[in-house]
């Protein structure tokens, strides 16, 4: 630990326990969530979020897992320093090491001067590696070394660099299957899994969905000039009866588009989109009509589209993962995989 840091954890050491409460719930502000899964996340952060202790947030895209993060950092003894964070996935394999871990002038070509990464701009502070599990082998190898010994070598140096840093990493994938094939390093899998931390799809916290609604809404009155009063009941129910593939974000972006169309009042049913008024599902998988009508109806494919949407409904709960997905429909995994098959069901980009 750095002198600097050390003085900010002295510094912290001295609150009570209910100033630290206080920086907690500021920092937590902008997660928002009254909801029972929720309020466990909550009561998570408030315990952790004061140590040095590496974190690991799961979740699907769109969870805001990025978010959390920062609302951690906020709430620890670090909040002076700096909160880094930089996207594993979204950087080719070639620039990443350079952007993880900085490098010296003409280590390669086009290096015209020497440059600091993310983990020194970081010192004194915390780094967010977010989707760390599209990492490559290589450089979770060197990526372990950090965690390990606090220090790296930049791009093309002789000499390491040591830092002092909070790592919290995040992932939408499940990294205990991708150690099982082989995508993913144990070691590093289990030096990251100190505290885990997960984050609850948005359809399994819908109750959630007005007070989120509301947060959204009253930023974009500021930040868009719009003048929202509010959505109407009709429509709030279509919100809370929609499964939200896209979780938070999804949300969020609805909700600007509604508002900078509408402008003022208030949102009505029929300003939804149409696939949300109608119910259907956003992969456009048809749900079983069960209204039996004087012409009758084909048990056979009734029961099998009940079957298809409960199996893709499964799927998408469990981010694709075919062993959860079977145990949640409690049926083997290569009966699953059969049916699959069967109803060529593909996850939907």
């Amino acid at each position: 630990m750095s002198a600097l840091t050390a003085s900010n954890a002295a510094q912290d050491s001295c609150l009570s326990g209910e100033e630290k409460g206080r920086y907690a719930d500021r920092a937590l502000r902008n997660v928002i969530g009254q909801s029972p899964a929720m309020q466990k996340v909550f009561s998570l952060v408030r315990r952790v979020s004061n140590s040095d202790s590496t974190i690991l947030i799961n979740g699907e895209t769109g969870t805001g897992k990025g978010v959390l993060a920062k609302a951690i950092h906020k709430a620890s003894y670090r909040r002076k320093r700096p909160f880094v964070s930089i996207n594993c996935g979204a950087i080719p394999e070639n620039l990443l090491e350079s952007e993880l871990f900085g490098h010296v002038k003409g280590a390669f070509t086009g290096a015209t001067a020497a440059k600091i990464g993310k983990f020194e701009a970081a010192n004194g502070g915390t780094i967010f590696l977010d989707e760390i599990g599209d990492m490559s082998p290589d450089l979770q190898v060197k990526l372990l070394k950090v965690l390990e010994e606090q220090e790296f070598e930049p791009v093309g140096a002789c000499k390491s660099v040591k830092v002092d840093v909070r790592i919290i990493a995040a992932t939408h994938r499940d990294l205990e299957e991708e150690v099982q094939k082989g995508q993913f390093r144990e070691d590093l899998f289990y030096r990251l899994y100190v505290i885990p931390i997960r984050l609850p799809a948005l359809r399994q916290r819908k109750e959630d969905i007005p007070l989120l609604a509301e947060h959204f809404l009253g930023r974009l009155n500021d930040s868009k000039a719009t003048d929202i009063r509010g959505i109407r009941q009709e429509a709030m129910e279509i919100l809370q009866n929609h499964d939200w593939p896209g979780n938070v974000r999804e949300l969020a972006n609805l909700l600007e588009r509604l508002a900078v169309l509408k402008g003022e009042g208030h949102i009505e049913a029929g300003d939804l989109p149409d696939k949300m008024i109608n119910g259907s599902i956003r992969t456009g998988l048809p749900l079983p009509d069960c209204d039996i009508g004087e012409e009758g109806i084909s048990l056979s494919t009734a029961v099998s589209e009940f079957e298809k949407s409960l199996i893709y409904k499964s799927l998408e709960k469990t981010d694709w993962v075919k062993n959860k997905a079977a145990k949640l429909l409690k049926v083997k995994r290569t009966t699953l995989v059969e049916k699959i098959k069967r109803y060529d069901l593909k996850k939907c980009a």
